[in-house]
């Protein structure tokens, strides 16, 4: 897409236990929306600048939209200390208060696996947020346990993305837990696709962007260049 800027801003935005480290792309200004994308979990060396939440925002940007990415508490520059998923709602949620105070807009969210889980818990039922996209939702990591019995109220639209062998998120199980989800939603396996999508984060590219356009692009189609 042309006539698009790139230049990234480097943003402390407060939060909740303190300043956010955050980095904000400018969208069209025509853009509907606005995004907001959220990383894995940091004991894991998850930060805003991995591949998967990094080739996401890329996807948000190239559909014109404000995208913004930030550290959780405890992680690069953000202060705080990590809270195993708490407090980490609560920062969802001054990132969106932010965005949407700045920009007037409805805010799409994606989240990566530890990131996945936060944002669905922190956005089901927000009014300031139109769909949710879930990447590599984990069912059980290192011994975390995950629960999405919430979701059977939750009635954003939502994509489940994961992959095929995916190691935190077995499909069979992914699939239990969609289908106990409210509609709308809509659940993609990338093929033979581990959790980080290595090797295939083109396909999940792609399959966020089919999702986003038809859902949130009406008369765009994911080959060309949407006017969000």
């Amino acid at each position: 897409m042309t006539g698009l800027p790139n230049r990234l801003q480097t943003l402390s935005i407060p939060g909740p236990a303190g300043n956010l480290e955050s980095l904000l792309v400018e969208g069209r200004p025509d853009a509907r929306y606005a995004a907001l994308v959220c990383h894995p979990h940091p004991k894991g060396g998850g930060t805003m600048h991995n591949k998967v939440v990094y080739r996401a925002a890329k996807v948000m940007h190239e559909l014109g939209l404000t995208t913004l990415r930030f550290n959780f508490r405890g992680t690069g520059l953000s202060e705080g200390e990590h809270d195993e998923g708490r407090g980490e709602r609560e920062d969802v949620r001054a990132t969106l208060d932010w965005l949407h105070a700045r920009y007037g807009l409805p805010v799409l969210v994606v989240g990566f696996s530890f990131g996945a889980y936060v944002t669905l818990r922190a956005c089901c039922g927000d009014t300031d947020v139109s769909g949710l996209a879930a990447l590599g939702l984990p069912v059980e990591a290192e011994g975390r346990g995950y629960s999405y019995s919430f979701l059977s109220t939750c009635t954003l639209p939502k994509l489940f993305l994961s992959g095929g062998a995916d190691q935190y998120g077995p499909t069979e199980t992914l699939e239990q837990i969609v289908a106990s989800a409210a509609v709308p939603k809509t659940l993609v396996i990338v093929p033979e696709a581990d959790h980080f999508f290595a090797g295939k984060l083109e396909q999940m590219q792609h399959a966020l962007r089919e999702w986003l356009v038809s859902r949130f692009f009406a008369g765009a189609h994911a080959a060309g260049s949407p006017t969000p």
